[in-house]
C-alpha cells in the first residue's frame, strides 16, 4: 500500500498527515505554544511522597506537579533483582520530600492529570533506543522473521562487548539497547553509527546531571517534523511533502547525517494549493471532530469520548442487505471494523475503548469480527490488544495513550452548554482564519481584508496573536481589519474581500 507523509510547518504550528492508500490515517498537530513534553529528561525535586499510593508527586518546573508510580523507579538497583524482577520495595525507603531524582516524562499532561514519570531513561535514535538503566537488549515485535531478529540481537551484544558494556561480575550487561521497526535488514555499520551517537548523547547528559541543580531541564525531543522524519519515514513510504523551506533544508542535514540514501523521498511542496488541501486532510480533520461517522453501506458509527474511556456504537442506519437480518447485521459489523480501526488512529483516541457492536446470533460471524478487527489494527503504531467480548456482549480493547486526542487539542468544553459538548478554541479558529485569507489571496490579491467574528476570536487576534497578524499582512502584501458580531459563536466567522 502506498504511503505518503505530508508536513505543515507555520510559526504557530506543525502539522503531520500520514496517507496510506490516498486516505489520511493519522493527523499529528503540535503548536509552539504547547508542544509534547514526552520524552523530556529533567532533573526534578520530589514534592511529596504517598506510601498508600506508593506513588510520589514531582516538581519538573511545569504548571502541574507530575507522578511516578514506584515501579518506574530506579535507584541504585533497590526495585529489581539481579534477574531484572521487580521487587516489593515501599516507596518511602527510596524517596523522600526534596530528594532530587532524574526523570523522564512518557504521558504528556491530560485533562486534569500531571505528566507521568518514570526514572528507567530511554534515548531513541532512528534504529536503537539507548537505556542506561536496564540490562536488556530486544528487538521490536513488530519485527516478525525469527532470523532477523537473532541476527540484529547477536549484532546488538557484539557492540556493546566491544564497549565495555557487559559486567565482569555479574555476566550482565550495563545498560540496555531496543532494535526499534526500523532497525530490520539494516546493516551493522549503521547500527554501530546509531549505538555509538547514543553512547555520546548519554555521556554527554550524565555530565549535565551533576553539574545542573533541581529543577532543570536536561533534555528535550527533536521538533514534530524531525520526530515524524526518523520514526516514519521508512522505504516504502514513497514521499515526504514539507512546505517550509527552512524545516526542509533541516529535515536534508538530518537525513544526511542519521539515515542516508532516503534524501530522493522529500519533497519542498511549494503549490498553489495548501498542502493539506492533498488528499482532503483539511477535511478529515473536521470530519474527526464529529460524533458521527458514516459507513459506505448506509450505516453509521457514534464515537463518544469521556475522560474514563470511548465508547463506538455502530447501527445499519439506511442499510437494508439483500438476503436477511443476520447477513446484514454481519456485513455492517465487518465494514465498521475498517472505520473503527482507521478512526482510532485518525481521533488519537487512547485508553479503555469499548465498541458495542450490532448483535449477532452466527458465533463463527462473531468470530470473523473480531479477527477483522484485530487484523485492521496491525497497521496502527500506537500498541492496541482486543480483550474480547465481555458478558453483555460488548467488544472491550485499549489502544496505548500518550498524548492528547485530536479532539482534545483542537477543542475546548463549551461554555454556552454547560460543558455537555465542545467548541473548536479561539486559538483553533484564529488558524482557520489565518489559513482562509492565505488560501483567498492565492487567488483573488485584495488590497484588504475585513475579519468578522466572535468578540473571544477578534480580543485573541488583537492580542496574543498580533504578532502573526502582522506576519500575515506582510506575507500576502494586504492589511486586515476587524469586526464584532455578537450574534457569531466562537466558530463562525466570515472574511470579506475589499478591492
Amino acid at each position: 500500500m502506498s504511503e505518503e507523509i505530508l508536513v505543515n510547518v507555520t510559526s504557530i504550528e506543525t502539522r503531520v498527515a500520514i496517507v496510506e492508500g490516498g486516505l489520511v490515517q493519522e493527523i499529528y498537530i503540535e503548536r509552539a505554544s504547547e508542544r509534547t513534553r514526552v520524552g523530556s529528561i529533567i532533573k526534578g525535586k520530589v514534592l511529596r511522597v504517598l506510601p498508600g499510593m506508593q506513588a510520589a508527586f514531582v516538581d519538573i518546573g511545569w504548571e502541574k506537579a507530575a507522578f511516578i508510580h514506584v515501579a518506574d523507579l530506579f535507584f541504585a538497583g533497590k526495585t529489581h533483582g539481579p534477574a531484572g524482577e521487580t521487587l516489593a520495595v515501599p516507596i518511602q525507603s527510596i524517596l523522600h520530600e526534596g530528594q532530587a531524582i532524574v526523570v523522564q516524562v512518557v504521558k504528556d499532561q491530560i485533562g486534569e492529570k500531571g505528566s507521568r514519570l518514570t526514572m528507567h531513561l530511554s534515548i531513541p535514535s532512528r534504529f536503537l533506543v539507548f537505556m542506561p538503566y536496564t540490562n536488556h537488549v530486544g528487538i521490536s515485535q513488530r519485527i516478525e522473521v525469527q532470523e532477523e531478529r537473532e541476527r540484529l540481537k547477536t549484532i546488538i551484544e557484539d557492540l556493546l562487548k566491544s564497549r565495555n558494556f557487559l559486567s565482569a561480575e555479574t555476566g550482565l550487561f550495563t545498560c540496555g539497547v531496543i532494535a526499534r521497526t526500523v532497525a530490520e535488514n539494516i546493516s551493522k555499520e549503521a547500527l554501530e553509527a546509531d549505538l555509538d551517537f547514543l553512547i555520546r548523547l548519554w555521556g554527554l547528559l550524565k555530565k549535565k546531571i551533576t553539574q545542573v541543580d533541581a529543577v532543570h531541564g536536561l533534555h528535550v525531543d527533536l521538533p514534530l517534523y524531525l520526530r515524524v522524519t526518523r520514526d516514519l519515514l521508512r522505504m516504502h513510504v514513497e514521499k515526504l511533502r514539507i512546505d517550509h523551506i527552512d524545516a526542509f533544508k533541516s529535515i536534508l542535514a538530518f537525513i544526511s547525517e542519521f539515515m542516508p540514501g532516503l534524501e530522493e523521498k522529500i519533497e519542498y511542496y511549494a503549490g498553489t494549493r495548501q498542502i493539506f488541501e492533498l488528499y482532503s486532510a483539511e477535511d478529515e480533520i473536521q470530519k474527526s471532530l464529529q460524533r458521527e461517522v458514516s459507513l459506505k453501506s448506509g450505516g453509521y458509527l457514534i464515537f463518544d469520548q469521556t475522560e474514563a474511556l470511548t465508547t463506538i456504537d455502530i447501527n445499519t442506519g439506511a442499510f437494508v442487505g439483500s438476503r436477511n437480518l443476520e447477513e446484514t447485521i454481519f456485513k455492517t459489523n465487518l465494514e465498521a471494523t475498517h472505520a473503527i480501526a482507521r478512526q482510532l488512529r485518525l481521533r488519537n483516541l487512547g485508553g479503555i475503548i469499548i465498541i458495542d457492536f450490532i448483535d449477532m446470533q452466527d458465533e463463527e460471524h462473531q468470530r470473523q469480527v473480531i479477527r477483522t478487527l484485530e487484523k485492521q489494527l496491525e497497521k496502527d503504531h500506537a500498541r492496541c490488544k482486543v480483550m474480547g467480548v465481555s458478558g453483555l456482549g460488548l467488544v472491550e480493547m485499549t489502544r496505548k495513550r500518550t498524548r492528547e486526542s485530536l479532539e482534545r487539542i483542537l477543542c475546548e468544553p463549551c461554555k454556552v452548554c454547560a460543558g455537555r459538548g465542545r467548541v473548536k478554541t479561539a486559538v483553533t479558529v484564529c488558524y482557520e482564519i489565518f489559513r482562509e485569507i492565505r488560501r483567498e489571496a492565492r487567488t483573488y490579491h485584495s488590497k484588504s481584508y475585513l475579519i468578522i467574528a466572535a468578540q473571544s476570536v477578534i480580543d485573541r487576534l488583537l492580542d496574543e496573536e498580533s504578532s502573526h497578524v502582522a506576519d500575515l499582512e506582510e506575507e500576502i502584501k494586504a492589511t486586515l481589519q476587524f469586526q464584532v458580531e455578537s450574534i457569531y459563536s466562537q466558530e463562525l466567522f466570515d472574511i470579506v474581500l475589499a478591492y
